[in-house]
């Protein structure tokens, strides 16, 4: 389809009378093509030139913005050094002290499993609780 477009225009050419200034006085200044200012714009040419690198190396346009790529990867990086922080700090650990961390990790899990329970129970019997409790505030505040 386009073929066929470009054919009908050289039709046409062929057909508009063209200047012939060149041949019979060449004292005039010839014209020269004008250049366009967005293409000839330094941060032009640099961007066409990264989009051709990033399409030879098969990238496309990326959906995430640069700053977001960059906080992700910082977080990335972030939690792995954390990560090998505490492995390092594990495999340092004389057995004494992982023996210390066992029994006080025990310990907190049988202290917490009575705040769990407490956590489940229905909402209502915590507000019937609450109302216990305020009527007890507000009757001793009688009797003062």
């Amino acid at each position: 389809m386009y073929s066929e477009i470009q054919r009908e225009r050289a039709d046409i050419g062929g057909l508009v009378a063209r200047p012939e200034y060149r041949e019979w006085n060449p004292e005039l200044i010839k014209p020269k093509k004008l250049l366009n200012p967005v293409k000839a714009s330094r941060s032009h040419q640099e961007l066409h030139r990264e989009l051709l690198m990033n399409h030879r190396r098969g990238l496309g346009v990326d959906s995430k913005p640069e700053l977001q790529r960059v906080l992700e990867h910082r977080r990335r990086n972030q939690l792995i050094k954390k990560k090998k922080e505490e492995l390092e700090a594990k495999r340092l650990q004389c057995p004494f002290e992982q023996e210390l961390l066992r029994r006080q990790q025990r310990l907190n899990q049988l202290e917490k499993p009575p705040e769990k329970e407490e956590d489940h129970a229905p909402e209502f019997i915590k507000v019937k609780e609450n109302l216990r409790r305020i009527a007890t505030l507000t009757s001793e505040e009688r009797a003062l």
